[in-house]
C-alpha cells in the first residue's frame, strides 16, 4: 500500500480558496491595505513556514452500524463509515498535516504586538495552507490508486459533522502507529485540538469497487476537491459549476489531443507530484514544477531546481510571460556540478538567463525544437532546454485537459 512522508510540499494557495477564507465574495479583487496584507501573508509563509505530511495505509477496516474499525481501534466517523460501507472499501490511508508550528509562533507575535490586521491574514492563510495540502494529499492518493484499479473516498476528520473531536487522539496514535518522526510533531491536546493549531488529521477510504461510486454522488471527492490539474476527476468541482453558470462559454485555448515529445503518462504523473497552478484574478496563470534528478558526475548528487511560469489569460493561448527557475530552497547537489565547480558565477548567470518561450503561446512547446535526451545536470544549454520542454509539456497537459 502507499506511506508518504513529505517534509517540503509544494504550496502554491488558489487566490479564490485564500479569499474565501478571509470572507470576501467571490470573484473580489483585494485592493490597497488588503491586497497588501495578503501579500505579506503569503510572502512571510514562503520563506518562513516548514510544512509536512505524513500519511499511511490500514488494511482491511470493519465499517459496521457503530463505527468503524482502523488497526484494532473503533472509531465513529459517521461519512468514513458509511463511504466504506456502500463502497466495499478495502482499506483507509489516515494522514497527519500541518502548516508547521513557524505560523503558529508569528501570530501570536503578531497578537502581542498589536497588529491585529496582520493576525487575521496569517491567521487565515495558515488555515489555506492546510486546506491546500489536504486537497494535493487528496490528489496524490487519486494518482496512486488510478493506476491500480482503485479509487480513493471522501475524507473525513474528527470534529467534521458526525465524528466526536474527542476521538482525535486515538486516530493520532493510530497514525504514530507508522513510527515516522513526522507523527511526533503534532500533538493532541486533552479538547481534542491539535498543536500546532493549524493541523489536521483525516482518514481517506479506498476501495477497488469502482463501478460502485459512478451512481452514488456521496462516494465522489471530487465535488469537494479544488486540486485542478487533476487526470482523475469524476466530477466537476462545485465551485467551478457555480462560475460556469455565471460566465459565458469560450473555446478551449489548448488542444486535450495534442501530440507530446514527452510520454503521457510520465506526463500525468509529474501533474499530480511536481506541478501546482495557481490562478490570479486578473485571468493569469502561475505555475510552479519542481524539477528532481541526480548530477552527472560526483557520485550522482541530487538535485532539486524549481520552474515558475506566468501565463496569460486563457483566451489568448496562455502567452508565456514570465520564466524562471533556480535551485529549491535549501538544495545543495547543483553546487556539485562540473560548470558550478569550474564556474559558478557564470553557469549561475546562464541558468537565471534561460528564457527560452517568452513571449509565445504555451502551444509552441509542441513544436519546439530541443534535445529528446540530456544528462541531469544543468552544465550545458541544451540540458537546460530539455528541462524547460519536460516542464512547459507538463503545464500545457495539465491545462489542456482540465479544460
Amino acid at each position: 500500500m502507499i506511506e508518504i512522508a513529505d517534509t517540503a510540499p509544494s504550496i502554491a494557495v488558489a487566490d479564490a480558496e485564500y479569499l474565501r477564507l478571509l470572507g470576501y465574495p467571490r470573484g473580489h479583487a483585494l485592493q490597497d491595505r488588503a491586497r497588501e496584507l495578503a501579500g505579506a501573508a503569503r510572502d512571510w509563509y514562503a520563506t518562513n513556514g516548514r510544512p509536512w505530511v505524513y500519511a499511511r495505509t490500514i488494511e482491511n477496516p470493519r465499517a459496521g452500524t457503530d463505527g468503524v474499525e482502523l488497526g484494532g481501534t473503533m472509531f465513529h466517523g459517521e461519512r468514513l463509515r458509511k463511504t466504506l460501507e456502500l463502497s466495499g472499501g478495502h482499506a483507509v490511508v489516515i494522514a497527519a498535516i500541518s502548516a508547521g508550528p513557524e505560523l503558529e509562533e508569528r501570530t501570536q507575535q503578531l497578537w502581542l504586538e498589536e497588529k491585529p490586521d496582520e493576525y487575521f491574514f496569517l491567521e487565515m492563510y495558515g488555515s489555506a495552507v492546510v486546506e491546500h495540502l489536504v486537497t494535493t494529499t487528496g490528489a496524490r492518493l487519486c494518482a496512486w490508486a488510478e493506476d491500480r484499479g482503485m479509487a480513493v473516498l471522501p475524507h473525513d476528520s474528527p470534529g467534521y459533522v458526525g465524528w466526536d473531536i474527542a476521538e482525535q487522539a486515538r486516530l493520532l496514535e493510530l497514525i504514530r502507529g507508522g513510527h515516522h518522526e513526522l507523527a511526533s510533531r503534532v500533538e493532541a491536546l486533552d479538547s481534542g485540538a491539535l498543536r500546532p493549531k493549524k493541523s489536521l488529521l483525516a482518514a481517506f477510504g479506498v476501495t477497488r469497487n469502482v463501478d460502485r461510486m459512478r451512481p452514488l454522488t456521496e462516494l465522489m471527492p471530487c465535488e469537494s476537491c479544488s486540486y485542478s490539474p487533476c487526470q482523475y476527476r469524476r466530477a466537476p468541482y462545485a465551485r467551478w459549476m457555480e462560475t460556469a453558470a455565471e460566465e459565458p462559454a469560450e473555446s478551449n485555448a489548448l488542444d486535450p489531443n495534442a501530440k507530446y515529445n514527452v510520454n503521457t503518462k510520465a506526463l500525468r504523473r509529474w501533474v499530480g507530484e511536481r506541478l501546482t497552478l495557481e490562478r490570479r484574478d486578473d485571468g493569469t496563470t502561475d505555475a510552479m514544477f519542481v524539477y528532481e534528478g541526480t548530477t552527472c558526475t560526483n557520485m550522482g548528487r541530487p538535485l532539486r531546481f524549481l520552474y515558475r511560469v506566468k501565463l496569460g489569460p486563457r483566451d489568448q493561448g496562455y502567452p508565456i510571460r514570465e520564466q524562471q527557475c533556480a535551485p529549491a530552497p535549501g538544495d545543495t547537489g547543483h553546487t556539485y556540478m562540473c560548470a558550478y565547480i569550474d564556474r559558478r558565477d557564470h553557469l549561475m548567470a546562464a541558468i537565471a538567463q534561460d528564457h527560452p518561450l517568452v513571449g509565445k503561446r504555451l502551444d509552441e512547446v509542441l513544436s519546439w525544437q530541443r534535445s529528446t535526451f540530456a544528462p541531469g545536470c544543468y552544465c550545458d544549454e541544451d540540458s537546460r532546454k530539455h528541462k524547460w520542454g519536460l516542464v512547459l509539456e507538463t503545464i500545457h497537459y495539465a491545462l489542456a485537459n482540465e479544460q
